[in-house]
């Protein structure tokens, strides 16, 4: 039987000692670029695979984290959890998924689990405004990163890492094209209000309608709490059988706007000549030819893919105590369910 690639054999082609070749491998300083390239060139023509349990033995870690999400069944998380997935993968790492289906209590459960199971870190994105759980694993100095959600506590400012949206900002250019396509009659499909991510987004959302001095009757904002059925549900009953009925809607997610859609279709109406709609994460989805829907670009799988590298940097202690604080900007992309393309600007 052939033996396996070893550093050594990396180290004698290259020329170099086993512990540049390890830090090349591993993208870490110490070696330079030519050299860098070199060694994973090397690596890569002779099928050189990093001996995973020998390093976890080493380095005492498992060189595996955990994802802890809201619902797998919304596509939001699926591409979350696939940008963490892409980033463990390139550190060696492997990554454990637990679905919360948007229970507190389950986010504790599952917590304890990969702790009891070893994992060097974990990624939570299902915080709400209080959670105590974030408390606990300050105070207990274990590597986490929160990604798209934070809480709300004072108290816990500078102390943790995170990977968030601009969702003032968001919320803000929703509102902002909809009354610039001519709209005064908006209805809001929010987020939960127990998440910094509904919350913040409707804030944005409100200063947008002070701005431009709209009057969003209360009766149009509806909390469906992330859920597609609760959105076809309400967009429903603010359609059916009303004279004044909304002429456009502003959802928190895209999953929501899909369960408006249907609810406009399902009463005979034209989404863009009728009704205007605009989402929010621009989830794949959202770009397919007969669903074109506008909204707010999220980033998704790159601020999980971030977020996976700042956890990654936490465990093999390379960031020195830094903490990490990022919000990626928020961008409006216009498709044709907002109404753009039939009218243009016209204010």
């Amino acid at each position: 039987m052939l033996q396996k690639p070893t550093i050594k054999d990396i180290a004698r082609m290259a020329k170099v000692s086993s512990t540049a070749v390890s830090m090349a491998l591993n993208d870490r300083p110490g070696v330079s670029e030519k050299n860098r390239e070199k060694i994973k060139k090397i690596a890569k023509g002779i099928g050189y695979q990093p001996n995973y349990i020998a390093k976890a033995l080493i380095s005492r870690h498992s060189q595996s984290i955990g994802l802890i999400v809201s619902t797998i069944g919304d596509p939001f998380y699926t591409e979350l959890a696939s940008g963490v997935e892409k980033r463990a993968n390139e550190k060696g790492y492997t990554m454990v998924l637990c679905n919360t289906n948007r229970s507190m209590a389950a986010e504790k459960r599952f917590i304890d689990m990969l702790r009891a199971r070893g994992v060097d870190g974990i990624i939570l994105a299902t915080v709400e405004k209080r959670d105590p759980c974030v408390q606990s694993l300050i105070g207990e100095h274990f590597p986490f990163v929160l990604v798209n959600r934070l809480p709300m506590d004072p108290s816990l400012t500078n102390k943790f890492d995170f990977v968030v949206q601009d969702n003032f900002s968001g919320g803000y250019q929703g509102i902002e094209h909809l009354y610039r396509l001519g709209h005064d009659r908006i209805a809001i499909i929010a987020g939960d209000f127990k998440t910094s991510t509904g919350l913040t987004k409707a804030e944005g959302a409100r200063k947008a309608i002070t701005d431009f001095g709209l009057k969003i009757d209360p009766r149009l904002v509806v909390d469906c709490g992330f859920v597609r059925s609760n959105a076809f549900e309400a967009a429903k009953q603010l359609l059916v059988g009303r004279k004044n009925r909304p002429t456009a809607f502003f959802c928190h997610d895209d999953n929501m706007a899909l369960g408006v859609r249907e609810a406009i279709l399902g009463e005979g109406l034209k989404i863009a000549q009728d009704i205007a709609l605009v989402g929010f994460d621009d989830i794949d989805i959202a770009s397919l030819i007969g669903i074109d829907l506008t909204t707010i670009s999220h980033k998704t799988s790159v601020m999980g893919e971030i977020g996976t590298g700042i956890l990654i940097d936490k465990i093999e202690g390379t960031t020195h105590d830094m903490v990490s604080k990022i919000v990626l900007e928020a961008k409006l992309v216009i498709r044709k369910s907002c109404g753009y393309y039939l009218h243009g600007y016209v204010r």
